[in-house]
C-alpha cells in the first residue's frame, strides 16, 4: 500500500492523527486510554444524543398518576 492510499483520522479525544487500519487496534482512538476517556464521558453524560425521554415523568402524564 502505499503512503497516498494511507487513510488517516484524528482521534475523538486529542486530536492526534491515527491510521484507520487493522494494525490500529483503537482506532479511531489512538490508545485505550482515550478510548476511555471517550467511554466515562458517555458514562457521565457528558456526551448525549438528544432525544425524547425514554421514561416520563408521572409530572408529565397525568394518566401515570392514576
Amino acid at each position: 500500500m502505499s503512503k497516498a492510499s494511507i487513510r488517516t483520522v484524528s482521534c475523538p479525544t486529542c486530536q492526534q492523527s491515527v491510521e484507520w487500519s487493522e494494525k490500529s487496534d483503537h482506532r479511531p482512538f489512538c490508545s485505550a486510554r482515550c478510548k476511555l476517556i471517550d467511554f466515562g464521558e458517555w458514562a457521565t453524560e457528558k456526551h448525549n444524543i438528544q432525544g425524547d425521554p425514554l421514561h416520563p415523568s408521572d409530572e408529565d402524564d397525568p394518566e401515570l398518576l392514576q
